[in-house]
């Protein structure tokens, strides 16, 4: 599937409906450009599933968990961990089969590292493009 989000809110919404059809063990690969709004979206996929804190990005901490909500949400940041090694030793297999939902941020780093066969079941894959300062193109499996 692939749509063209025309504001923040929008793409917001889209995680919203994401969230709102969520399973637990869902893994959510998302990849796009810094500022291409990746945390916007999962900003909606936590409305989806009624978490009700605040979400922010990842990027100091690694992960983010949230609870409260229909599922817990797990926020993984992968932009400071570049090789493989890295991510092993970060622990991130443990997020792949999540007890609730996952959802990587820069995804595309673990793409080819071993993790892929053991969870393709159950991961969709979200890219976002940057068409404009206000337009991003969103490219996605369909789970909705």
């Amino acid at each position: 599937m692939e749509l063209i989000s025309h504001s923040p809110a929008e793409t917001e919404a889209l995680g919203e409906k994401f969230g709102r059809v969520a399973q637990r063990g869902l893994v959510i690969a998302l990849s796009g450009d810094l500022g291409a709004g990746k945390t916007q979206f999962v900003r909606g996929v936590a409305r989806g599933l009624e978490v009700s804190s605040r979400v922010h990005s990842p990027t100091f901490t690694l992960v983010n968990e949230y609870g409260g909500g229909r599922l817990k949400l797990f926020h993984l940041d992968l932009y400071r961990l570049e090789t493989a090694e890295q991510i092993f030793s970060a622990g991130i297999d443990e997020y792949l089969k999540p007890e609730g939902v996952s959802v990587i941020e820069w995804a595309e780093r673990i793409s080819g590292r071993g993790f892929g066969g053991q969870i393709r079941e159950k991961m969709v894959d979200v890219n976002i493009e940057i068409v404009s300062e206000t337009e991003r193109k969103i490219i996605f499996d369909d789970i909705l």
